[in-house]
């Protein structure tokens, strides 16, 4: 079996952030596929609610200082890494005061659905591809965990794509419920657009601008997609089947862990 590098994309991780099931997957897989050979990165957002103190982050001063452009206006990316707690592995998170620096995720104390979450996931999606080639370090897959990844596999596909760090990247979507019943702000159709290749053709997919729109998305570009919930194929109306790519169904139990590895490998990559 080749040595692989994953890198794992998430909105959610325990012990950080645990919102929903995504954060125990994203806890348990990494570490997983790393104790049976595999290279791998985690990168999520810095969200305020995160405590940095008591989970001794700390910055990264080498892939810091970059810029990433939101709708024509440029907001610094700060890294940081911790170490995940009982276990040999990292976790570097994507910082910046103006998007992550709140002490609630997605909505304020008063359950409102934040404005600029949009922007949020554009800065995130942009800023996560900007440090891996920061770092020099080409995946063989990148796994997408949550709606706010959901970007990143239309822009391998396009503005990425001739990039020699992601030429061979195969990128996998895990799709789960829907967490939100809002819509993103309508100027995501202008702010996603990130260079020439990524137009209103490529985005209309995500027209609706809702939960499912943003897993649609995801879905359209990737080159496997996981399901994470059970049941998801009923909730998309059966549009899943409808799919020339690999579909992994899901797996409850200790056995889905293996079963993603044997996914990544039959994806390929370099």
């Amino acid at each position: 079996m080749d040595k692989k590098r994953v890198l794992i994309l998430t909105q959610e991780m325990k012990p950080y952030l645990v919102a929903t099931e995504i954060a125990e997957i994203t806890r348990q897989l990494p570490q997983y596929i790393q104790d049976n050979g595999m290279e791998i990165r985690v990168l999520m957002p810095r969200f305020g609610s995160i405590n940095e103190r008591r989970h001794r982050l700390h910055e990264v001063v080498r892939l810091s200082g970059m810029n990433i452009i939101v709708d024509n206006d440029d907001y610094p990316l700060i890294i940081k890494v911790a170490s995940v707690p009982g276990a040999r592995m990292q976790v570097y998170f994507l910082d910046n005061d103006d998007f992550f620096k709140r002490k609630t995720v997605f909505r304020d104390t008063k359950e409102a659905f934040y404005d600029d979450n949009a922007d949020r996931m554009i800065f995130f999606c942009k800023g996560a591809l900007e440090t891996i080639r920061r770092m020099d370090w080409p995946p063989d897959i990148i796994h997408c965990h949550g709606w706010m990844t959901s970007l990143v596999p239309l822009y391998l596909k396009t503005a990425y794509k001739g990039d020699p760090v992601f030429r061979t990247t195969k990128v996998v979507y895990s799709v789960y419920k829907n967490s939100f019943s809002e819509t993103l702000s309508e100027e995501f159709m202008v702010k996603a657009l990130i260079s020439d290749s990524v137009g209103g053709k490529e985005l209309k997919v995500f027209e609706k601008l809702d939960n499912e729109a943003m897993t649609m998305g995801g879905i359209a570009y990737a080159d496997g997609v996981i399901l994470g919930n059970p049941g998801m194929e009923a909730d998309m109306n059966g549009s899943l089947r409808k799919l020339a790519k690999p579909v992994l169904p899901f797996l409850n139990g200790e056995d889905y862990l293996s079963a993603y590895q044997n996914f990544y490998q039959e994806l390929g990559g370099k």
